[in-house]
């Protein structure tokens, strides 16, 4: 009969435990809206309406709510919900109904875009969702350096230069050449199909799948195609609806042009959390430890300077983050050609790109520029390399 008793007493403590979590919870939400409604009227210059009781006008809803809420505040009630609490089990319990009750709460998109110059975040011209549609036509200001940044009908310009009437930037020939229209054209319709050929690249699928395993422990967070060409691998990992947010990045406009063209024409692809952006590899346009992931399909070798875009990949990404690449690698044979390595250093000055010589050297590239855990998987000259920065 005594444990009985005592179980009656639990039962009975627990529901008034809940039923005060959930007056608490009541309170909260009425509050919020109540102060929304003030800022509102304040902006448009009205005088708000009077508040006939804390939930509601009703006689009907005060009355019942008047001796509950007197219940749930008194001294003696909040002592004894305060012992009950103790328990892991109530202590879960509450945790659960948090999460419930938040998810029908509007969330506060999380800004990862920032001034290419600062590094500030960037303040939105109002609340875009990030898509490949409504994303490029926002309007973005850095707060500091007091600079707009736009874009046109595909994708937002997040470079340095971006808004420039007089100045022009030219990159290196490796860069300029994937700005033609024919080259941008014609990536996705046999340029990157001739990697398979002469390269050893498994092709994107197969590719895919290789580097799912390393993204593995950031699946559900974001991710930047850098150097994303024409966007077979942007798609991918759209269509994959791993991740939360997925940037198509280039330097390229046509490029942007072609991934914006190809994503239209995709069957079974979602618009949103997809935008499309052009930046420099060597300045990034998001905030410090803000991305989750950073993949760079057959890029590595036509960036100007592999240091010092690996450097931005290790400052955006966040504590644990990912770094997943695939290039070329010139040894076997070739390694026995005489005076190799000034012929390369000759090369690289001229064209603006880089030719490795073997997978150590882009450990080390890795290691030098702060990533840990470096692995390299090879098939004749392709390689794919992965990286992470330190948790």
């Amino acid at each position: 009969m005594l444990l009985l008793f005592y179980l009656y007493l639990c039962n009975i403590g627990l529901y008034f435990l809940f039923l005060f979590l959930f007056v608490k919870r009541l309170q909260q939400q009425t509050n919020q809206s109540r102060a929304t409604e003030m800022a509102t009227m304040a902006a448009a210059n009205l005088s708000p309406a009077p508040v006939a009781t804390e939930f509601g006008s009703s006689t009907s809803t005060r009355s019942f709510l008047k001796p509950l809420l007197f219940m749930v505040n008194s001294p003696l009630f909040r002592k004894f919900a305060a012992k009950v609490r103790e328990s892991p089990t109530i202590a879960t319990f509450e945790t659960i109904l948090e999460t419930a009750l938040n998810e029908n709460e509007p969330k506060a998109k999380e800004q990862v875009l920032a001034c290419p110059i600062c590094y500030d975040t960037l303040i939105w011209n109002g609340d875009p969702v990030f898509s490949v549609d409504s994303t490029p036509r926002s309007t973005l200001k850095c707060n500091i350096c007091k600079k707009s940044y736009s874009g046109n009908e595909t994708h937002l310009d997040l470079t340095v230069a971006s808004g420039t009437k007089k100045y022009g930037e030219y990159m290196p020939a490796s860069s300029e050449l994937f700005r033609l229209p024919i080259v941008s054209f014609l990536y996705e319709r046999g340029w990157r199909q001739a990697f398979s050929i002469w390269g050893g690249y498994p092709g994107p699928q197969k590719e895919y799948e290789m580097m799912k395993e390393y993204l593995n422990p950031v699946i559900g967070g974001s991710i930047i195609d850098a150097s994303c060409g024409s966007g077979m691998f942007s798609r991918l990992f759209q269509k994959s609806r791993l991740f939360s947010l997925v940037v198509a990045l280039d330097y390229s406009d046509t490029m942007l042009k072609q991934c914006y063209d190809f994503i239209k024409q995709e069957e079974n692809i979602s618009n949103e959390n997809l935008i499309l952006v052009k930046a420099d590899i060597a300045r990034l346009p998001f905030a410090s430890s803000s991305i989750d992931a950073v993949h760079a399909g057959a890029a590595l070798h036509c960036w100007p300077s592999p240091s010092s875009g690996v450097a931005e990949i290790n400052r955006i990404l966040r504590p644990g983050g990912v770094f997943v690449a695939t290039t070329f690698i010139v040894d076997g044979p070739y390694s026995y050609i005489p005076f190799l390595s000034p012929i390369r250093e000759i090369l690289g000055q001229i064209s603006g790109s880089r030719i490795f010589l073997s997978d150590r050297e882009l450990k080390d590239l890795c290691i030098t520029c702060g990533l840990v855990d470096v692995t390299c998987v090879r098939n004749r000259r392709f390689v794919m390399i992965s990286a992470r920065k330190p948790a």
